[in-house]
């Protein structure tokens, strides 16, 4: 958004306000300043008076001109060809430094005396306002010649240039820039008065019908008026070119002038082209949907409120009946609508899907205002309208709560009176609580946070004193909070144990995963729009993903890849839960002095002792998953307290050529099932415990697995821990293998004897004898 001072001050007196200070202002109001330029006149550059023109006698694109420049008539040739429609310019006289060091000095041309020079407007360092030289009017203030061109402020002015974030609609207008700016600076606005010159014709209702269809969410309004002629105005067309708007003609000028002033979007319509067949004006606004809203003229779409106007519709310089429209929309129902549509959207589309200004008599009235000084205009009594029941939002304010937000006391009244002259309502409920009731133009403001939002930005952000943070809020330690401390703790030992934590997208291939056996998510629930084609579908599982990291790595010739990662994966119907998978491939350690510079590979027992050391005790029993990362001989279900939560296995053999990557083991586990449940203390042993092993001769099928259940399932106070240490295998024991199994015995309540011993290991020895068919070995 850019504004000028001037502009500015034609709704705030700023002549107390130095730049300097208009620049911390903006600022600290959220309005950030992106340019601020002082716009300087060269002296002796001056307004000059012509008092005639004539052809250059040797050429024929030269005018030479007779001006009066106050110190007296100079004669100067100018080869502007509009000049001779001018009265009043701004002449260079001799001595005049322009920008670029340009000097004016006494010239010839073509044997013609030339003393000074007529300038255009870049020629000064102001914007280009077009063709040709600058023709005057006292639009700027009273002209006199010989006074200096830069003495006039609405020519010398400041061009200033403010970034606007997309909730600040309300500022994409002069007046709402200077309404936000008088809440800064406690200046009251200046009001605007008009008194309506223009000449009064019968009432609109005797030429033009208004009727609308459908539930319309759009306010509009009409007024009909005749035009003669329209006089040109260097001021809407130097400051149009100071704010970087373009408009083709007088009367689009004039119209973007309007709506850069006001923020009320205006449109002219040739009244011809809404003649119906009895010649009357008939305008026919048709609600196509929420927000879409049509302006129909003999069953033709002439323009989508808010959105675009046909070529033909629109009104030009030529046009001698003009029926202006007001139209106000809300901007979140306006872009959600256009949003489904392929509609083409014009300049004036920008404002209104921001927050235009719903005043629509204020954008009337000034319009009217402008086209009373420079046009030969006959208005229509009345105006056809369409006006929408809207409620506004209310937001109950506390100033407790405000103050507590902000951090610093701010008075009741003084809330009041910031949102007073931002434009809200506001009613009194006691007990400093007020109701503020939100103006449309802030259609961005939903709660006490937006409020207190902008009591701050008119405060100043500078002004608030300094705090330490106090963190008032009760600590509250539930699941959640567990949940992340577990999670935490997890990533901590996996990382101490070597692995380096993976993190990757929550989608996947789905060509992979259906390729390995893993479930996909259903077709009516895939992702419509991929980020990525090898990204097409939510992941089933964690382990393809780390497989194509492990296969990067490779590529880097990294020789051990210790992988983790721990997130989300997704059932058939996007169900969500969450596991932490491993990888492990490659060397088992580093390449040091201790292995020689060749390091063994990764094992299933290492595997298995660096995924338990990580998520601590588990059981290992014969696989029952099934998928293609699998190896069939060298995998296993991994049990916590009872359950199957996961698998680990070697990477099958086909797998692991198909990526290109070295021997490799795999674990998935559900993270639920390792979540550490409430575990009661036991007493310890203070007597000394022994050490027993026992080797028996077993079946050689019998695997140490079903030998462990038999052990496990023995009551046996004294028997603290048991697990295997030697399984030997020989031609000498034919079908059987010997297994040594090593066993702790400990009492709580005495030092054990031999007897205690002996019968430990005796019921022990009848149970494997009973249920293992084992024999002493």
């Amino acid at each position: 958004m850019i504004v000028t001072r001037s502009w500015l001050n034609e709704f705030i007196d700023l002549s107390k306000v130095s730049n300097e200070k208009l620049y911390e202002t903006f600022n600290a109001i959220g309005l950030e300043v992106d340019s601020l330029t002082q716009i300087e006149i060269a002296e002796k550059v001056v307004v000059g008076k012509i008092i005639s023109c004539e052809k250059h006698p040797d050429a024929d694109k030269l005018n030479v001109c007779q001006i009066d420049v106050g110190s007296g008539t100079r004669q100067i040739v100018c080869g502007a060809a509009n000049v001779v429609d001018a009265e009043y310019v701004a002449v260079a006289t001799i001595g005049a430094v322009l920008p670029g060091d340009f000097v004016i000095k006494h010239a010839k041309l073509r044997g013609v005396e030339s003393e000074g020079m007529v300038c255009a407007s870049s020629e000064l360092g102001l914007p280009d306002t077009g063709k040709g030289i600058m023709i005057l009017d006292e639009s700027i203030g009273e002209l006199e010649a010989g006074k200096e061109f830069g003495s006039y402020a609405k020519v010398a002015d400041t061009i200033i240039e403010l970034e606007l974030t997309a909730n600040r609609g309300d500022c994409l207008s002069i007046y709402g820039v200077a309404r936000d700016l008088s809440a800064a600076l406690d200046i009251e606005m200046k009001p605007f008065e008009y008194k309506q010159k223009e000449k009064i014709k019968l009432g609109i209702a005797r030429e033009a019908e208004l009727r609308h269809s459908g539930e319309m969410d759009a306010d509009l309004h009409y007024k009909l008026s005749t035009i003669e002629n329209i006089s040109s105005n260097f001021l809407v067309q130097l400051r149009l070119a100071m704010v970087s708007v373009e408009a083709e003609g007088k009367l689009a000028s004039m119209l973007a002038y309007a709506t850069h002033t006001t923020g009320v979007i205006l449109r002219a319509y040739d009244s011809k082209i809404f003649r119906n067949s009895e010649n009357k004006i008939s305008v026919h606004p048709v609600a196509k949907a929420k927000g879409m809203i049509e302006i129909l003229g003999n069953e033709k779409v002439l323009s989508v409120v808010g959105v675009n106007q046909e070529a033909e519709a629109t009104a030009n310089d030529d046009t001698k009946e003009l029926l202006v429209e007001a139209s106000y929309i809300n901007p979140d129902t306006l872009v959600e609508a256009v949003s489904t549509t392929s509609l083409k959207t014009d300049d004036l589309y920008y404002k209104t899907s921001r927050g235009a200004n719903p005043d629509l008599y204020f954008g009337l009235s000034f319009l009217a205002s402008m086209m009373d000084s420079y046009t030969d205009i006959s208005c229509y009594e009345g105006s056809l309208n369409v006006n929408v029941e809207r409620e506004n939002a209310t937001v109950i304010v506390d100033a407790k709560e405000i103050s507590s937000i902000i951090g610093m006391d701010v008075e009741i009244g003084k809330i009041v009176t910031i949102l007073q002259k931002l434009g809200f309502e506001i009613n009194s409920m006691g007990n400093d609580v007020i109701a503020a009731v939100v103006p449309h133009f802030r259609h961005d403001i939903k709660h006490i946070q937006d409020i207190s939002e902008e009591i701050v930005r008119i405060i100043g952000i500078n002004n608030i004193e300094a705090k330490p943070f106090v963190f008032s809020e009760k600590p509250r330690l539930n699941d959640t909070t567990d949940r992340y401390h577990f999670k935490k703790e997890f990533k901590n030992r996996a990382v101490g144990v070597s692995f380096y934590e993976n993190v990757s997208y929550v989608f996947s291939e789905r060509a992979l995963l259906e390729k390995y056996g893993f479930s996909t998510v259903d077709e009516a629930l895939e992702v419509a729009n991929p980020i990525a084609e090898e990204l097409n579908t939510l992941r089933s599982t964690i382990l393809v993903n780390l497989l194509n990291a492990v296969k990067r790595n490779v590529s880097y010739s990294k020789k051990s890849i210790p992988l983790f990662e721990m997130g989300a994966v997704f059932g058939g119907k996007r169900e969500q839960s969450e596991v932490m998978s491993f990888v492990f491939s490659g060397q088992v350690e580093g390449e040091n002095v201790r292995n020689a510079g060749k390091p063994q590979m990764i094992d299933f027992a290492s595997f298995t002792q660096k995924v338990g050391a990580v998520v601590g005790a588990f059981e290992l029993v014969p696989c029952t998953y099934e998928n293609g990362l699998i190896h069939p001989y060298q995998s296993a279900n991994i049990i916590v307290e009872g359950k199957v939560c996961g698998f680990l296995s070697k990477l099958h053999p086909t797998v692991q050529e198909s990526f290109g990557i070295p021997e490799t083991f795999i674990a998935e586990l559900d993270f639920d099932a390792l979540l550490p449940t409430h575990i009661n203390a036991t007493p310890i042993s203070k007597f000394q415990g022994v050490y027993k092993d026992l080797s028996v001769v077993i079946d050689k099928s019998l695997n140490y697995y079903e030998v462990a259940k038999v052990l496990n399932a023995l009551e046996l106070p004294m028997l603290k821990d048991t697990y295997p240490v030697d399984i030997y295998e020989d031609e000498k024991l034919g079908d059987k293998k010997s297994l040594t199994v090593r066993f702790f015995i400990q009492s709580m309540e005495k030092t054990l004897e031999d007897s205690d011993i002996e019968t430990v290991m005796g019921q022990i020895m009848m149970a494997l004898e009973s249920e293992c068919k084992a024999e002493l070995r």
